[in-house]
């Protein structure tokens, strides 16, 4: 070969030799390059003493089904007006009754030595008819106060009456607006106070009778009796009403949940001493529990004790918290 090709093809591997090659397409990138995996994936892991140290305590999911709500507004009926219905209602039974007795007398007595004369059994027939009248009028404006439907205008539930006009059982008047409820009587009603946290008391009033409508108020009253509740009486009320079919779920305590991120989370015990963090809806709230769906299932071990040191745990580790 002559010189000048031997230069040539010398000086062409020297240059070659100064870059490496390209790697093929398809090569694995760094490391560094892979996307870091979820935090809340990750979990914190604690021993037994750690965790007993921080009071760490588990509890199952418990299974439920729950519908939404639709709410209404009402307020605690004041037992002095019941009291005064009920009065009258039993001075005219108990006036019906004597002028009734005192007619059968007159008729039985009719044709035998001790007859009362004509115009005394006319007069206490005439008597009876008024007295009768007097009793259904009573019957009339109770029914116009507390309901047609009420549980006792069959002639039964007195003892109910009784305890609503004596104050030991309280009536609360509830009305939802137009086009919230279906045409039936909303059943397993509840019932709070005005202002109260998502997660504060909640009492269930039962039976529930159609009342009469509200004419301050467009929408659907209904009556309800209320039991063992400290809600005064004339106080503001907020009920809510199941609506649409029930929805499979769990319920979980208000302790379990936390918030960071933005989002509301519980700790999962997926493994002995391993918990990792689970977002959750927490937009339904239960008295002093959380309905959760999707993201729990029954017989999770929930973290009801110990969130917020799980919560700063997992944030020294590196992950972001509020």
């Amino acid at each position: 070969m002559k010189l000048p090709a031997l230069l040539t093809v010398w000086a062409a591997l020297l240059i070659g030799g100064c870059h490496p090659a390209a790697p093929p397409p398809d090569a694995a990138k760094p490391d560094a390059a892979k996307p870091a995996a979820d935090k809340e994936a990750s979990g914190v892991t604690l021993s037994a003493e750690k965790m007993e140290k921080i009071g760490l305590q588990t509890e199952e999911a418990k299974a439920t089904n729950y519908a939404g709500e639709t709410g209404g507004f009402g307020s605690v009926l004041p037992h002095e007006g019941i009291a005064q219905a009920v009065a009258e209602l039993a001075t005219a039974e108990a006036t019906e009754k004597q002028s009734r007795a005192a007619l059968a007398r007159a008729q039985r007595l009719k044709g035998t030595a001790g007859a009362l004369s004509s115009d005394v059994e006319e007069t206490s027939a005439r008597q009876a008819a008024v007295d009768k009248a007097a009793l259904d009028l009573s019957w009339q404006r109770l029914s116009a106060t507390l309901g047609q439907k009420a549980p006792w205008s069959g002639g039964g539930g007195q003892k109910l009456l009784s305890e609503l006009a004596s104050g030991s059982t309280r009536l609360v008047r509830i009305t939802f607006p137009l086009g919230s409820l279906s045409g039936e009587i909303p059943q397993n009603l509840r019932v709070s106070r005005i202002g109260s946290a998502a997660g504060g008391k909640r009492w269930t009033v039962a039976p529930v009778w159609t009342a009469p409508a509200d004419a301050t108020v467009p929408g659907r009253s209904f009556f309800a009796v209320l039991r063992n509740s400290d809600l005064g009486e004339g106080e503001r009320i907020i009920a809510g009403a199941p609506l649409g079919a029930a929805r499979a779920g769990v319920m979980i305590p208000a302790d379990a949940v936390a918030v960071s991120e933005g989002k509301y989370w519980v700790y999962v015990e997926d493994e002995p001493g391993h918990f990792v963090r689970t977002a959750i809806d927490a937009d339904t709230a239960v008295d002093d529990q959380y309905f959760v769906f999707g993201a729990l299932k029954p017989g999770d071990k929930i973290v009801i004790s110990g969130v917020a040191q799980l919560l700063a745990q997992e944030s020294n580790s590196g992950a972001d918290s509020e």
